[in-house]
Formats: structure tokens, C-alpha cells, sequence
């Protein structure tokens, strides 16, 4: 019986020892598949890591657990070089550098790249000379550091990109403020790319656009004929006849609109939205837009919208309009409208997901937009979180 354990045990030892070296093997040979440019954002992060408390997120970049593409880490090597580079020049007001600059990655060439590597080298090397966790991010960074890490396991962020540039971003930083940088960051990406900027939006940010969460109504005066306005003037959809209502000036008789009742001219604001799967438009309206006829609502007649057609074509209404992926269309829309730093914002609310942004500097008060032509599902406006919530029901009165 011993000689009988003993020829069990020996192969069961050589067993373990097979699969650990096996182990090492893989991760060797996962580490040798990576071109230069990904080693290059690998090391970068165990430096940040290094220094940076609070960063422990982006270990599982260096462990090789998170790889990025090619193409998205040669952006991120030719951006933050550029950062790098801007650092002395004239600051934007939210706070990060501006960036007229950037190339796209079907422009950026080896020789890009290589400056661009050699200008952040250059960096880490005072980097290195400070001391281990020698840098607090500040209280609002670690928090979001926190919940990205969170979010990437749970497979909320296809990467963790965003952490990469929130602890750059902390490290190049001279002044010790560093409260504002979630926002800034958030501002700096809607500002740099205004399409899909944003593939999850931490959830402290998220926190921050809807603490600016406003109570919006739809303007009866405002209303087409043809739509029907629950007595609660937050619902609204198209009925089967005209209503016979008096014609005011800023009342819609083409397209099948409404405007909320308050106009804003300063400040930030946000507004939440459930839209049908057809066709929906959402945004704002400046004050002195015509609202008459079927003239199209679009950047040039004083519109900043968005608008769904036949459930499948999401635009933005520049002009010419700008086209957004299909994978962007939401069922519930988030809108942001910060008019001081000239920007409106749509969101997917269920997935924190950034849709489109407009950037302009406003001079007009800006009325918030709705449109619909479905017949069946209403468009609601919901009461904006962590406030008085109202409770639809089918008792609702139209009128």
C-alpha cells in the first residue's frame, strides 16, 4: 500500500509543478505577442501606479489582464504627448489644455509615435525620481478610480482607458487643487470628440450631471395641435385629430413639437427622457427660432437636437447632419446642458453612456425641445432623480 501511495503522489506532485510552469509559459508568450507600442502603454502604467496612491486599478494593465489595441494606444501616446507638450501654453477654462492637434489613427505615422514616446520618456524620468505612492489623487479621483475598477469587472468598461487618463492627468497637475478633476476630464472629452466619447461615465460624474437635475413641463402654448399633453404636462403623444387651438406665434403647426415651459440662460441643467423606438427628437431650442411650417430644425434655424428615424437612424441636426451609430441609440436620454461652458450633452441613461455633444458658445435662452410621432407610446419626462417622483398611471388626463 505505501509503494502504492507513493506511485500516486509523485505524478500528482509533477502535475501541479506542469501547470504552474504551463501558467508562466502563457503569460510569457502573452506578454511576446504585444508590439512596442503596447509594452510602452504597459510600462506607463506601472509607473503611474508607482507614484500615484489610490491606483491600484491600473495593475490590471501592467498584468496584462486589460490590452489595449494598437490603434487606441498609439491615440493615447500621441494625446498625452501632446498634453505633455501644452502644459505651459494657455489653459482652456474648464481646466485642460486645448487641442487642436490631434490626428486620427489612420494619420498618425511611426514618426509621430516616436516623438511622441520620447516627449513622455522624458517625463517619466522625473516621475522616477519620486518616491513610491508619494501623490494623492485627491478624494474624487480615488472615487472614481474605485468604481471603474468595479465596473470593469463587471464588464460595464471595455477598458480602462479613462483611469489611465485620470491619474496622467493628476500627476501632471503643478497646482494642489485636484476636487474639479472628474468634471474637467468630463468637459475635456465632450469637447475633444464629440461622438461616443465616453463609453461609461464614472458612476461620482454621474452623481455630478444629475445633481444639476431640473423640473422641465411642456409649454401647452408651445404645443402642435395634433399632440396630446397629459394633465401633468410631462407626457405627451400624437392623437388622431387636430385639436382646435389658438394659433399663437410660438405655437409648432408643422412638426409635431413642444418646448418646456422655462428657458435657461445660464447655469447647468439636466433632464431625463423616455422616448419611443420609432421616431423622437430631443434637445433645445434657441428663443427666436421659428417654430412655424415643416422648415427643418436643425443648427441653422437655431435647433440643437438629436432625432431618431424609423427606429434604426440616429442624428445629430448639424448641417449637413452628422450620423450616429445604431449601437448609440438609447431608450431613455439623459440631456445635459452646461451653458456656461457651451455645452449640450446627450446621454444613455441605463448604460452612463455619452451620445453626442454640441459645442457652441450660447448667447440665446435655450427652451428644452420634444418631439414625437407615435400615436401609441407616449414620450415621458421623468422626474429627475432624488427628487419627488411622479407616479404615471392610466388615469392620466389628456388634453
Amino acid at each position: 500500500m505505501m509503494q502504492c501511495f507513493h506511485f500516486m503522489a509523485k505524478p500528482t506532485k509533477n502535475l501541479a509543478a506542469k501547470i504552474k510552469e504551463s501558467q508562466k509559459k502563457t503569460k510569457k508568450d502573452k506578454g511576446e505577442l504585444l508590439d512596442e507600442d503596447q509594452l510602452f502603454v504597459l510600462d506607463l502604467a506601472r509607473e503611474l501606479s508607482r507614484v500615484c496612491q489610490g491606483s491600484s486599478v491600473l495593475e490590471h494593465i501592467w498584468n496584462e489582464d486589460d490590452i489595449w489595441s494598437t490603434p487606441l494606444c498609439r491615440v493615447f501616446i500621441l494625446q498625452w504627448a501632446l498634453m505633455l507638450e501644452s502644459k505651459n501654453k494657455p489653459m482652456q477654462t474648464d481646466g485642460w489644455p486645448a487641442m487642436e492637434d490631434w490626428k486620427q489613427p489612420d494619420m498618425i505615422n511611426e514618426q509621430d509615435v516616436l516623438q511622441a514616446k520620447n516627449m513622455i520618456l522624458n517625463w517619466i524620468k522625473d516621475l522616477r525620481a519620486q518616491p513610491e505612492q508619494s501623490v494623492w489623487p485627491g478624494e474624487p479621483v480615488a472615487k472614481v478610480l474605485e468604481d471603474l475598477q468595479s465596473a470593469w469587472r463587471w464588464g460595464r468598461v471595455p477598458n480602462l482607458l479613462t483611469a489611465m487618463e485620470l491619474v496622467m492627468w493628476t500627476l501632471m497637475l503643478q497646482q494642489p487643487e485636484k476636487d474639479n478633476i472628474p468634471q474637467q476630464w468630463l468637459l475635456w472629452k465632450q469637447r475633444t470628440q464629440n461622438i461616443g466619447a465616453i463609453s461609461y461615465i464614472p458612476q461620482p460624474v454621474w452623481d455630478w450631471i444629475s445633481d444639476a437635475a431640473v423640473e422641465v413641463t411642456l409649454d401647452l402654448d408651445s404645443a402642435n395641435p395634433d399632440l396630446l399633453i397629459c394633465s401633468d404636462e410631462k407626457r405627451m403623444r400624437c392623437g388622431f385629430e387636430r385639436k382646435d387651438v389658438p394659433n399663437y406665434h410660438q405655437r409648432f403647426d408643422g412638426w409635431w413639437c413642444a418646448v418646456g415651459v422655462q428657458g435657461f440662460g445660464s447655469g447647468r441643467h439636466y433632464w431625463e427622457v423616455e422616448v419611443g423606438e420609432r421616431d423622437w427628437r430631443l434637445g433645445v431650442a434657441k428663443e427666436p427660432s421659428l417654430r412655424k411650417g415643416f422648415k427643418s430644425l436643425n443648427t441653422n434655424t437655431g435647433y440643437l437636437t438629436l432625432r431618431l428615424e424609423r427606429g434604426t437612424e440616429l442624428k445629430a441636426l448639424t448641417v449637413p447632419f452628422t450620423a450616429l451609430p445604431q449601437g448609440l441609440i438609447p431608450r431613455k436620454v439623459g440631456i445635459y446642458l452646461d451653458y456656461d461652458q457651451g455645452q449640450l450633452s446627450f446621454y444613455d441613461v441605463d448604460k452612463h453612456l455619452h451620445i453626442y455633444t454640441y459645442n457652441e458658445s450660447f448667447t440665446e435662452k435655450l427652451f428644452p425641445l420634444f418631439g414625437t410621432v407615435e400615436i401609441l407610446k407616449d414620450l415621458v419626462i421623468r422626474a429627475p432623480p432624488d427628487k419627488t417622483q411622479c407616479l404615471w398611471s392610466s388615469s392620466c388626463l389628456w388634453s
